[in-house]
């Protein structure tokens, strides 16, 4: 199983994103851990690999598992995801990332922008809910979520008005 790590930076009004030129979907900059590496080193060396930024005390606040559903319902891939949140950084960021295109988006700005579409539950609690999110998301080959599972649930899946 990969294990992946990513952050969100979040300002009062802001979050940088970086855009995957393979979907053109957006993420949280990140990546694969490396042998040894505790999520947190791994977090804060992917983030200043792909941005140039280094954040400081990025929170853990998703712990999410990604699966990859093939032909009669057969798992083909599976990778664990953990998602942190910083608000402070230090250094210039880069002019062009490795993997993409940095950009500061309003705060908001996920709800409307191409993603997976967990990421969408993902950014919607670290920058809206407090606490950890734990989850399994099952995508068919090509990213279409087929069906996932959530602790916490959304507020809306509650029946609460957002």
């Amino acid at each position: 199983m990969q294990r992946i790590t990513n952050c969100i930076l979040a300002t009062a009004d802001q979050c940088l994103m970086l855009q995957k030129p393979s979907r053109g979907w957006w993420v949280a900059p990140g990546g694969k851990m490396e042998h040894g590496e505790t999520i947190k080193e791994a977090v804060v060396r992917e983030f200043r690999e792909e941005t140039g930024l280094s954040i400081k005390d990025p929170e853990l606040r998703a712990v999410t598992t990604v699966v990859i559903v093939g032909e009669g319902q057969t798992m083909e891939d599976e990778w664990m995801m953990f998602s942190f949140l910083a608000s402070s950084y230090e250094g210039t960021m880069l002019d062009q990332s490795p993997e993409g295109k940095l950009v500061w988006q309003k705060r908001d700005a996920h709800a409307d922008l191409p993603m997976a579409e967990g990421d969408h539950h993902v950014f919607n609690h670290i920058l809206n809910q407090k606490g950890v999110l734990y989850g399994t998301f099952y995508y068919t080959k090509d990213f279409k979520l087929i069906d996932y599972r959530l602790d916490p649930k959304p507020m809306q899946e509650k029946g609460a008005a957002l």
